[in-house]
């Protein structure tokens, strides 16, 4: 009974030593937790490296497009609405995409577009991201109370068409480029913040979180060290989606007539525009709302390109958290 007591307590030792901070043969009881898991690298599909080429392709257009464009986003060329692509300008140059119902450049107009319909969805995006991770990291880690108040006015949001309050808000507000952005943000920031508290949640509860809180590491280095890290791939993917949903959201309120205002170009507006060349124009001249809607669907569909590569990495996880 001696000698089975002693070998007891021999093993019980070494964990007893290292919770009160000893080493027994070296090591503690650090040493057996685990650790975070490790970084993957990432490899996209011929499928994903297409998306990115486009969406890349749009994003230097929101730079450069200005100043490449053949003619101002305003200027009228001709006396002709809904000229087909190909039609001389009097005076030099050529309509590539055709004119529109105001006889301005069309591809023209689009590159001009480029700026304010990716280039204010990418603010309003990162905005969301930054309210709503912000909240849902909180809500995770906090609990309590902190998590219900969050939580409650987060499906108030939620319980309201995203379209509906919107419209709600520019109406009340006006439709300038800051209430188009913080309208976006707020709206969609509801989202990110149940995935983010999704992930948060299911992060905390890890054992090398546990570890990381064993050796007494405060909650913010736990925050910034583990769980945004670990967090960061699938919130990056949604970041994406949240991207594409924000276009379709400033274009469907441009194509209302409460987004983005003339002269300033933007792809919704431009459809909306040059819808009657679909009944009115001859011969080619009818795609005048074509192609500023390819330009939407075009990037659109690339970044869900890139989406679906990487959530198809993860297994489909992601899709298990959104909304």
């Amino acid at each position: 009974m001696v000698k089975k007591a002693r070998k007891t307590a021999l093993k019980k030792a070494p964990i007893k030593a290292a919770v009160m901070g000893e080493t027994v043969e070296g090591k503690t009881v650090y040493d057996e937790l685990p650790d975070a898991p490790p970084k993957k690298r990432l490899k996209l599909t011929w499928a994903g490296k297409l998306g990115v080429a486009v969406v890349t392709f749009w994003i230097i257009m929101v730079f450069i497009g200005p100043f490449i464009a053949p003619y101002d986003q305003a200027e009228i060329l001709d006396m002709d609405s809904y000229l087909p692509p190909g039609t001389p300008i009097d005076g030099g140059g050529v309509h590539w995409l055709g004119s529109d119902k105001s006889e301005r450049d069309i591809l023209s107009r689009i590159l001009w577009g480029a700026r304010m319909t990716v280039g204010i969805s990418f603010v309003a995006t990162l905005l969301a991201y930054l309210i709503g991770v912000t909240a849902g990291i909180a809500a995770a880690v906090k609990k309590g109370w902190t998590d219900m108040i969050l939580s409650r006015i987060n499906d108030a949001i939620l319980a309201l068409p995203s379209i509906m309050l919107g419209l709600l808000i520019v109406v009340a507000l006006g439709s300038s480029i800051p209430v188009l952005i913080a309208t976006a943000a707020i709206i969609y920031a509801s989202a990110v913040y149940r995935i983010a508290r999704a992930y948060g949640q299911e992060i905390m509860v890890m054992d090398y979180v546990e570890s990381a809180q064993a050796r007494g590491e405060t909650i913010w280095w736990i925050i910034f060290r583990e769980v945004l890290p670990n967090a960061a791939m699938p919130l990056a993917t949604d970041f994406g989606l949240r991207l594409v949903f924000i276009v379709l959201f400033i274009s469907s309120l441009s194509f209302l007539g409460l987004g983005i205002q003339p002269p300033d170009a933007d792809w919704g507006s431009m459809v909306r525009t040059n819808l009657e060349a679909m009944q009115f124009a001859e011969g080619w001249g009818i795609l005048a709302p074509i192609w500023p809607a390819l330009a939407i669907a075009s990037f659109t569909i690339a970044i869900n390109l890139i989406v679906d590569d990487i959530s198809a990495k993860s297994g489909g996880d992601l899709a298990k958290k959104m909304i």
